[in-house]
């Protein structure tokens, strides 16, 4: 699958302490964290909360739908975090759950970063980032040009697909049906209930999608 997961075997070593005060986005990009994402604003290191269990159960599930997806049909890469997407004229780096870049910019994914906006940013809310995911995370996808931005928020059972229209904003998708057609994944749909069943439909889901026979 055309993934990016972070895996760490064997011995770790101890993280550098996080600075206080402005730091470069290069200095930030050294700094390692074994159980939390941090992300870059304004020249500030900011940590945000450890995920919960129901987050990552999603986070791996539209994993392996998503990523199949895109592998299959050579739509170009995604990765999930913890792994930087730099906003330069918002002065962010922002470390998305899980975001996409289409095959014809992936000059933009860099060994530890992606050197611009994505194609599509994906946050699984927790009720910590409720603030950050639908405020200034939602302004600066807006105004850095990232076509889709999906908020998938577990506590509420309420998942959002933000596509940016000609007027630079975003716009909700309509879903009445119950299905999210993408598109930015070039033909991929999601059935939203998919999102709130334990277990994850992965294997379902799969084969509805016609990735597996």
């Amino acid at each position: 699958m055309s993934t990016e997961i972070l895996d760490q075997p064997g011995p770790i070593a101890p993280s550098p302490a996080v600075p206080a005060g402005y730091i470069t986005f290069e200095q930030y990009l050294t700094i390692g964290e074994d159980t939390q994402i941090l992300e870059w604003v304004d020249g500030e290191v900011i940590k945000m909360a450890p995920a919960a269990q129901r987050h990552q159960e999603i986070l791996l599930f539209l994993l392996h739908t998503v990523g199949l997806y895109v592998e299959l049909h050579d739509l170009g890469r995604i990765v999930s975090a913890p792994f930087a997407m730099k906003l330069a004229a918002q002065k962010r780096g922002r470390e998305p759950d899980i975001l996409f870049v289409k095959r014809e910019r992936l000059d933009l994914l860099k060994d530890t970063f992606l050197d611009g906006p994505a194609d599509l940013a994906i946050e699984i809310i927790s009720p910590e980032s409720v603030g950050p995911d639908r405020g200034e995370k939602f302004i600066e996808y807006e105004e850095a040009g990232i076509p889709e931005y999906w908020l998938v928020d577990f506590t509420r059972r309420q998942a959002e697909f933000n596509e940016l229209g000609e007027d630079g904003l975003y716009h909700l998708a309509d879903t009445r049906d119950g299905i999210y057609r993408s598109k930015a994944l070039g033909g991929f749909y999601l059935r939203i209930d998919w999102l709130w069943q334990m277990p994850a439909p992965t294997i379902e889901a799969l084969r509805e999608l016609k990735l597996l026979g």
